[in-house]
């Protein structure tokens, strides 16, 4: 049975509406502000601080401003790593190139994809089919897993901000992807074209080794090429003056910013609480991935619970954590709070928004998924020892929160978090193991990989 909108019905509605005097003021609130804005509860706003029973000794400065991109794994990795870096060195400030593993993981994604575009075709899946198709719809993001970081920083390493800094392109990623999208659909046209009249791999390498060099010009052109050497001058907290260099980026990582954070070291837990998925197994993503010959991006399916208790233990040893999350809901982002109880749309709306589905049917019916990559520097534990507060740094510049860093309740941590990365001293033998199963591979559409197809931030939250 159908429902057809007839103008007797739709007139109900509105005499429905128009009779509650709790609409009427909400209509009349919203016709010149921010819906979210309508909803917010200011004794949550008022009751927040930044206070927190363990903290990492020294937070990274300064804030850091991913600006219009979607380079927010990038941006909280390497949050993450010059923390411990900043304190080997005693400096106060520092940044490490965020627009030099964008530039190689732009080379190398491009790379990915038309191999996987030559692998689709050989094993004959479909132009219009659906994993074409998907995959077609959006060739180059800016998003990103953590394998895909240990991937390009493992081959590339890392070099300071001041050795290799921002394009606009960086900044603003936009038009650069467009370009790239482009020729990659192009590309792949091509490719078929060569394996549907039977050409050889040889033939296939050579077309391949052409448009590579030609994405590399365009992306050249976009953020610049990054020096082979550098050299890094500095002055510590005691005002000594210090020189690295000449060096290149990977002896740089291997020889001063390894051993005090190794990224082989560090694994990546999830939590996907839907029943097909279960915990204690190991999972893919159908053709996730930043470079041919890499790790492959591996999900650890743990309870939320314990991704809690992990954080909470790598930050009470002084180790800051990365998380991806869905950062739009129940988020005020000018005021940087994260609560389930932050907007009241009860209130305003009449209905319940958000989380009148589970975790667990949000991924499942398209309400949820991962968006956003930050780090976790601070927690507040009760008596009982059990998480109640986070504080997060992010990477929008200081306008947003407490000078750019955010408030996240518990209980938004358990709806909205969905990955979390410590180090492997913190982790249980019997869920270390579950990385030695052969992954279980999810569909290249599955809302696990969200977080690796992100557009650039056009409009922050």
């Amino acid at each position: 049975m159908s429902l057809t909108l007839t103008s007797d019905l739709v007139a109900q509605y509105q005499e429905q509406v128009e009779s509650e005097a709790s609409s009427s003021l909400a209509m009349n609130a919203c016709w010149k502000s921010d819906p979210l804005d309508m909803c917010l509860r200011r004794n949550k706003v008022v009751e927040c601080n930044h206070i927190f029973t363990h903290k990492v000794e020294n937070e990274g400065r300064p804030v850091t401003n991913q600006k219009s991109s979607g380079r927010c794994w990038i941006f909280a990795c390497l949050n993450v790593m010059r923390i411990p870096f900043m304190k080997a060195c005693n400096i106060d400030e520092f940044e490490f190139s965020q627009a030099y593993l964008f530039f190689w993981d732009k080379i190398e994604r491009c790379n990915y994809f038309l191999n996987k575009m030559v692998e689709c075709a050989k094993r004959g899946e479909e132009v219009e089919g659906r994993l074409v198709s998907f995959l077609l719809h959006d060739p180059i993001s800016d998003g990103g897993q953590w394998d895909m970081l240990v991937n390009l920083i493992t081959k590339y390493g890392v070099m300071p901000k001041k050795c290799f800094s921002e394009s606009y392109s960086a900044e603003n990623s936009m038009r650069m992807n467009r370009i790239l999208q482009s020729k990659l659909r192009e590309y792949t046209k091509d490719l078929r074209a060569v394996i549907n009249k039977g050409g050889d791999d040889a033939a296939v390498a050579d077309m391949l080794s052409t448009q590579m060099g030609e994405i590399y010009r365009i992306v050249s052109i976009c953020l610049g090429i990054p020096p082979k050497t550098f050299s890094w001058e500095y002055y510590d907290k005691s005002k000594a003056y210090h020189k690295v260099g000449p060096i290149t980026p990977l002896e740089f990582y291997n020889e001063h910013v390894k051993s005090a954070y190794n990224v082989e070291d560090k694994l990546c837990l999830v939590t996907d609480p839907r029943e097909k998925n279960a915990y204690g197994m190991a999972y893919t993503v159908d053709c996730l991935g930043n470079m041919v010959g890499g790790r492959k991006t591996i999900y650890n399916n743990q309870p939320v619970e314990l991704l809690m208790s992990l954080s909470a233990d790598s930050i009470k040893s002084g180790e800051a954590v990365w998380f991806g999350c869905e950062v739009g809901k129940r988020f005020a982002g000018k005021q940087g709070i994260q609560d389930l109880e932050i907007h009241d749309y009860k209130s305003a709306f009449g209905v319940e928004v958000n989380l009148g589905l589970c975790k667990a049917d949000r991924l499942v019916y398209g309400e949820s998924l991962m968006t956003h990559a930050m780090t976790f520097t601070a927690v507040t534990l009760n008596e009982s020892q059990t998480a109640e507060k986070w504080r997060v740094e992010n990477s929008w510049g200081e306008d947003r929160g407490e000078k750019g860093y955010l408030i996240m309740t518990s209980e938004w941590f358990r709806e909205f978090v969905f990955e979390i990365v410590v180090d492997k001293k913190f982790v249980p033998e019997e869920v270390l193991s579950v990385f030695s199963q052969e992954p279980i591979v999810l569909p290249a559409w599955d809302p696990m990989g969200a977080l690796a197809r992100k557009e650039p931030v056009l409009l922050q939250l």
